[in-house]
């Protein structure tokens, strides 16, 4: 079936996907029509260049759908449909009205998904969809079968497969959204954007607000905060020199001051802080260093000291046991939302003081 247009489609993490509805929505980007796994789609309010969902790892332009095939590889031949489905010529005129794209199209690459056993691999469908699209464009493919990336330039496409439908995307932007530019440098552990970009929303900063990460990495928490709550103080601590250049780096158009400390014993005075973003060691990808490795709960004690009465703690945490030192702390969750990060299962945690 045919795609009413313009209709675009948002990739996100897992558990991320009412976070980035409601960022369309109050974006004034469009109406929401649909939520899925790990998507929502919604309807553009007016074709002309729009801003990017920042809680979302990739924008698309909704292609061809048709219903999903069988399990086994005599069905994939099904999938070369969706290439005769798509509108390319107007797919294309929208993405250069959106992004301001290049008209001309070196090649093309598919990047596929599905959900449930099947017999056939993400390659096998990729090959099928790319072969027939590249056919119809007059372009070159480029398989992902052998694992190297495309070529520079390389139109993305996306396929997903959720059991119901097979569902032909394209991707508006040349790189996925997730890829930030001004992340230069990283270091282990370095937090996902998206998942940051979530984060920065759900403390609800405010102009004037004093912004605190005690174990700040790269400084992606900070530097999200401050693209999206502009008009904060923002302050970043970490241990590691590397992490302390890293997020020196990264943040170095923002007004966000970094430097060395161990979050066991802040240069803050007692009820000095509006907020706190983090996402501490915890001894999962990166283990607790300084004063936190003899004493963990001193992270929560100096957490508890700093922040204001009124003040908002918003946390990546582990698992949902961690909240118990938070809770004898004095802080109390009053949001909690899964979500799926280096396809681990995590939590992110809003918490308030309890007096």
């Amino acid at each position: 079936m045919r795609i009413p247009r313009p209709c675009l489609v948002a990739r996100c993490v897992r558990g991320l996907e009412s976070a980035v509805a409601a960022e369309v929505l109050e974006s004034g980007l469009g109406a929401v029509t649909r939520l899925g796994h790990r998507e929502v789609q919604f309807r553009l309010r007016s074709p002309e260049p729009i801003p990017v969902p920042r809680t979302a790892d990739d924008l698309f332009l909704l292609a061809a759908r048709r219903p999903d095939i069988g399990t086994t590889k005599s069905d994939l031949h099904a999938l070369a449909e969706l290439a005769e489905l798509a509108d390319t010529d107007l797919l294309l005129r929208l993405r250069r009205t959106l992004t301001q794209a290049k008209d001309d199209v070196p090649g093309i690459d598919v990047s596929a998904s599905f959900l449930g056993r099947r017999t056939f691999s993400r390659y096998d469908a990729e090959d099928v969809v790319g072969a027939a699209l590249a056919e119809r464009l007059g372009v070159p493919y480029h398989s992902r079968r052998a694992g190297a990336a495309p070529p520079p330039g390389h139109q993305g496409w996306r396929l997903t497969l959720d059991g119901t439908h097979a569902t032909l995307m394209l991707r508006i932007s040349d790189r996925p959204l997730h890829r930030r530019a001004y992340k230069r440098r990283t270091v282990p552990g370095t937090l996902h954007p998206p998942v940051a970009a979530a984060m920065a929303v759900m403390a609800d900063i405010r102009p004037g607000h004093t912004v605190l990460d005690p174990c700040c990495g790269a400084g992606t928490l900070l530097i999200e905060a401050a693209l999206a709550r502009p008009g904060a103080r923002l302050r970043g601590f970490d241990l590691s020199p590397d992490a302390v250049a890293a997020a020196r780096a990264n943040a170095a158009a923002l007004p966000i001051g970094v430097d060395r400390c161990d979050a066991g014993r802040l240069p803050f005075s007692d009820a000095s802080i509006d907020r706190v973003l983090s996402n501490p060691p915890w001894g999962t990808q990166v283990h607790p260093r300084g004063l936190l490795a003899d004493s963990p709960s001193r992270w929560w004690t100096e957490l508890r000291r700093v922040l204001s009465p009124d003040g908002t703690v918003v946390l990546l945490l582990p698992t949902s046991e961690t909240l118990a030192g938070a809770i004898r702390h004095g802080l109390a969750p009053v949001h909690i939302q899964g979500v799926r990060v280096s396809g681990a299962q995590s939590f992110i945690v809003r918490l308030q003081p309890t007096s």
